[in-house]
C-alpha cells in the first residue's frame, strides 16, 4: 500500500479534469431546467480516475471494524454474527424489487413472511399478537407506550400519566415515556443491582400507567422479583412493559409473556441478526398479551423495515426450535467465563451470576490513574473493538462486556489474555495505556469537541 495516499480524503486525491466514468451519447436532446432548480455554482465534487476511487474506498473499508473480521464485545447492544444467508434472502429480487405501493394481491409472499415472523415472535415471547410497523427499538418503545396509554384511555382512566423506570434502565426508556407525554418516576436499585421492591411499593398508586423493565437488566442481571413486581403493578391497575433490548440471553430460558409482561418491543437487529452498527438499520416490533390486540396502533402505512424482518425470519428458521433454545444459555456461559477470568484484575462491583453481559468498574488498581477510556483505546491496538464504556451510570468507570453466543472459547481466551496484558501494562508502564491507541490510522481524538463542533465538509476543513 502506498502510505502517501493512505488516509487522505478523496478530495485530496482529486485532479482537475480527471474522470472515472463515461456516459453514452445523448439521444434525447437538451431541455431547459427551471432557474430555481439550478445551482448557483457547480457541485464541488472530487475529480478522480476510476482506479484511484476503487483503491481509496477499498483502503478506507479496511478501517471498518465488524463482527465478520473481529471480536465485538459491545455490551448493551448485541453485536452478533450475521450469517450471509440472511443477506442473500433479503436481497432476493422477489423481495428487494417490491414497491411499497403496489397492489396487495401481488405481494402475497412478502405478506407471508410478515405473518410467519409475527407467529414466531409470539411463540418466542409468549405474547398474543405483534405489529411489525415500528422502524427501530426506540420507535417500538414509543409504540408500546402508546398502546398502554390507549388501553387506559379506552377504560376512561385518564389519571394514569406516570411511568416507573428503574435507575439502571436504558436511556431510551425515560425518553420514550417523555415523548409519549408521560411523567417519569425513578425506582432505585439495591446494592445487588436489581430493583428495590420496597421502594417500588412506595411509588405505586392510581396515577401509574406502567412500569418499564429490561430483563436481564442493564447490568446483565436477572431480575428475580419480577413475579412479585408484576403482581404489585397489576394490582394497582397498571401494566408491565418489557424492553426487549436484552432478549438475547432469554432465548430458550424463559418468555416475557410468562413472567407477567403485557407489552414489549423486540430489537430484531440485536437478537435476530441484522448488522446495526453506525446507527442502523433496525426494527422494533411490538407485542401485546391477549386482550390488548385492539390497542396496537397503525404507526405506519407499511410493515416497518422489511429487509430487517426478512433477515430475522431467516435467522429464526435457520436455527430452528431446538437450536434457538441454545442461544441464551451459550451467551450466558460465555459472559460468565470472561467475568470469572478477569475479576482478579478488574473491579467487579456486583460479584454474582450474570446473564449475557456484565460490568466492571475499571481496573482494580486505581493508583495508576489508568481509566476505562484508556483501557478501551488500548484494546484497539490489539485488534479488538472496545466494549461499551461509562455506561451504565451506576459506576464511575463502567466497562460493559457482552461476548454473545457465537464466539469460540479460543476467541474468548485470546480476549481475556489481552485484557490481562493491558492490566499488567497499566501497573508497570501506565503511560503506554494512557497514550493509546498507538497503531491505528487515527489516534485519540477529542470526542467532546467533535460532537460539539463537527467538521462535515471539505471546504470547512480547508478553512481550519
Amino acid at each position: 500500500m502506498n502510505n502517501r495516499l493512505y488516509g487522505k480524503l478523496i478530495f485530496e486525491l482529486s485532479r482537475p479534469g480527471r474522470k472515472g466514468y463515461s456516459l453514452p451519447h445523448n439521444e434525447f436532446g437538451s431541455y431547459d431546467i427551471p432557474q430555481e432548480l439550478c445551482r448557483e455554482q457547480e457541485a464541488a465534487l472530487p475529480e478522480c480516475d476510476e482506479l484511484t476511487v476503487v483503491r481509496h474506498y477499498t483502503n478506507q473499508s479496511a478501517n471498518n471494524f465488524g463482527v465478520n473480521n473481529g471480536f465485538y464485545p459491545l455490551g448493551s447492544c448485541t453485536m452478533k454474527y450475521n450469517p450471509c444467508i440472511n443477506e442473500e434472502m433479503a436481497a432476493l429480487p422477489a423481495f428487494s424489487a417490491l414497491h411499497p405501493l403496489q397492489p396487495a394481491e401481488t405481494t402475497r409472499g412478502a405478506q407471508e413472511v410478515c405473518r410467519m415472523l409475527e407467529q414466531s415472535l409470539c411463540a418466542i415471547t409468549g405474547l398474543s399478537a405483534f405489529t411489525l410497523k415500528p422502524f427501530a427499538g426506540a420507535h417500538g418503545e414509543l409504540t408500546g407506550l402508546m398502546v398502554i396509554r390507549a388501553y387506559h384511555e379506552k377504560r376512561g382512566d385518564t389519571r394514569r400519566t406516570k411511568v416507573i423506570v428503574p435507575d439502571s434502565a436504558h436511556g431510551t426508556n425515560p425518553a420514550s415515556a417523555a415523548v409519549c407525554g408521560l411523567d417519569i418516576v425513578e425506582v432505585k436499585s439495591l446494592a445487588d443491582g436489581t430493583v428495590d421492591v420496597e421502594h417500588l411499593k412506595e411509588l405505586l398508586n392510581d396515577e401509574v400507567a406502567a412500569m418499564m423493565m429490561t430483563n436481564p437488566n442493564t447490568l446483565g442481571l436477572f431480575e428475580r422479583s419480577i413475579p412479585e413486581i408484576a403482581a404489585m403493578v397489576h394490582d394497582c391497575g397498571a401494566l408491565m412493559y418489557y424492553d426487549g433490548a436484552n432478549l438475547n440471553p432469554m432465548l430458550g430460558a424463559c418468555r416475557p409473556g410468562d413472567m407477567g409482561f403485557d407489552v414489549m418491543h423486540i430489537n430484531l437487529h440485536k437478537t435476530f441478526s441484522t448488522p446495526h452498527g453506525g446507527g442502523g438499520p433496525g426494527a422494533g416490533p411490538v407485542g401485546v398479551r391477549q386482550g390488548l390486540e385492539d390497542c396496537l396502533p397503525c404507526v405506519s402505512p407499511y410493515n416497518g423495515n422489511f429487509a430487517v424482518e426478512i433477515r430475522a425470519l431467516a435467522y429464526i428458521l435457520s436455527l430452528g426450535r431446538d437450536q434457538l433454545k441454545l442461544v441464551g444459555p451459550l451467551a450466558t456461559l460465555n459472559a460468565n467465563y470472561i467475568k470469572e477470568c478477569l475479576k482478579d484484575v478488574y473491579e467487579l462491583p456486583i460479584d454474582t451470576l450474570c446473564k449475557h453481559e456484565f460490568v466492571f468498574d475499571g481496573l482494580k488498581d486505581k493508583s495508576t490513574g489508568v481509566t476505562t477510556m484508556d483501557v478501551a483505546k488500548r484494546l484497539l491496538d490489539y485488534g479488538y473493538h472496545a466494549p461499551t464504556i461509562y455506561f451504565p451510570l451506576l459506576f464511575h468507570q463502567s466497562l460493559m462486556i457482552e461476548p454473545t453466543e457465537n464466539e469460540s472459547k479460543e476467541t474468548l481466551d485470546d480476549f481475556i489474555q489481552v485484557m490481562r496484558t493491558i492490566a499488567h501494562e497499566a501497573a508497570t508502564d501506565p503511560e503506554v495505556v494512557k497514550g493509546a491507541p498507538h497503531h491505528t490510522p487515527i489516534k485519540r481524538v477529542d470526542d467532546v469537541e467533535a460532537a460539539k463542533h463537527p467538521v462535515l465538509t471539505y471546504k470547512a476543513m480547508q478553512a481550519l
